[in-house]
């Protein structure tokens, strides 16, 4: 009789199993779970009660992953020793339980509660007293929220005192709830509220589950080789902030952001400018103009308005404003030595013309000295038509080339 109650029991276990293979159940806090379960039941020797197989079911409850609230019903059918009258014996409890690391596949837990047993024998009056319990148990997760269930209790009735034990084997499964993820990356966020699944061991992360990117540039910090980037400041894989034009200056404080390759620049990213003349130092081709001189694009020092006729050397009394200018330059700046470089136009043989570039040279240097300025401090220069200011295809051109330029020799220290 006791097999044949053992496969009726384990045949209702095997047909739950079977029905919660259809339910995607999992361990999760919140879920209701239903365990049902075969096993012994031992009473103590003065209730001269033979011990027998008992089954049941439990209806619980998860508060967390932890804890959980159980209610219990069990049958044992026995017999009281040597007279062959039967006696039904049914326990009903209210069970608390503790599990032990729940996120693993093998869980132990503690638990008690209190309850009652009732007596019903074929012959003689029927029983209920009140009953108490404790004991413990694992549970092995065959799939996320089946479990093999193995469970010993001490129970404890009262009217008179007696001490019994059960011991059974089980399933248990879970319905509803909040899933307890495990944390596969092993960052300490659950996967289920992980949005960075994949991070790397050992990285610090968010609540989230991201790597922290203090900056906030968008690279974690265990990839910023730049951990301290301003905000808003526009970064590279490295997470150090771009320098589209390569000066060595980065594109949040560059306010020249399009300098050229190899230009010299300063803490702004702007090309610099030694000589202060308006024209980078990479362009200009007379580094050296002093304060107050008038340059070309070049960064050259020009005598802008002082032109001449075709064929002519002849200062204009109109010039003589720009040539005074001049001499303050000059005046200001004693230690400099300048070559006064006359030009023409193309017009002309060459030696025509560098005869006539000659003498426009030495008429702004003569102007020059009689205006105070050593003789010493100056040279002359025909250049003729060999560096044309504009080109010599227009009337226009061709007047603009007929002039005189100045051009720093030497500065005495």
């Amino acid at each position: 009789m006791r097999v044949r109650k053992l496969i009726m029991l384990f045949g209702v276990i095997l047909l739950s199993l079977g029905i919660a293979g259809n339910v995607a159940a999992e361990n999760k806090s919140g879920s209701f779970t239903l365990s049902p379960f075969a096993g012994g039941y031992v009473f103590e020797g003065d209730q001269s009660i033979d011990d027998e197989v008992t089954y049941g079911i439990g209806l619980g409850y998860n508060l967390n992953e932890k804890w959980g609230l159980e209610t219990v019903f069990n049958q044992v059918d026995t017999e009281y020793e040597g007279s062959g009258s039967d006696v039904d014996v049914s326990l009903y409890r209210l069970d608390a339980l503790y599990h032990f690391l729940p996120s693993g596949k093998l869980v132990p837990y503690l638990a008690a509660g209190i309850g009652g047993i009732y007596m019903d024998p074929d012959a003689g009056e029927n029983d209920t007293d009140f009953l108490a319990n404790y004991g413990g148990g694992v549970k092995l997760f065959l799939v996320d929220a089946v479990a093999l269930r193995a469970d010993v209790r001490h129970i404890i009735t009262f009217g008179p005192t007696v001490n019994n034990v059960l011991y059974s084997l089980g399933l248990t499964f879970a319905f509803g709830g909040e899933p307890a993820y495990e944390d596969s990356d092993g960052d300490g966020v659950s996967d289920y509220l992980d949005k960075c699944p994949g991070t790397p061991k050992g990285i610090s992360v968010d609540a989230s589950g991201c790597p922290l990117d203090s900056d906030g540039d968008g690279v974690p910090d265990y990839l910023d080789k730049c951990p301290d980037t301003p905000q808003g400041a526009t970064v590279d894989a490295s997470g150090c902030p771009l320098d589209s034009d390569g000066d060595g200056v980065p594109d949040y404080l560059d306010k020249c952001p399009d300098t050229p390759q190899g230009a010299s620049v300063d803490a702004s990213g702007c090309p610099l400018d030694s000589d202060g003349d308006g024209v980078p130092d990479y362009l200009d081709k007379c580094p050296d103009t002093p304060e107050g001189a008038t340059v070309d694009t070049r960064g050259c020092w020009v005598i802008k308005g002082v032109l001449f006729d075709s064929e002519k050397w002849f200062i204009k009394p109109g010039a003589h404003k720009a040539l005074d200018a001049i001499v303050e330059v000059l005046e200001k700046t004693p230690e400099l030595q300048l070559e006064v470089q006359g030009h023409t136009d193309s017009r002309g043989s060459k030696s025509l013309n560098k005869l006539l570039s000659e003498k426009r040279a030495k008429a702004v240097m003569k102007f020059l000295v009689e205006k105070g300025i050593a003789k010493d401090r100056l040279t002359a220069k025909g250049l003729w038509f060999t560096k044309p200011a504009a080109s010599n295809d227009t009337s226009a051109g061709r007047a603009m080339n007929r002039r005189v330029d100045l051009m720093q020799v030497v500065r005495v220290r």
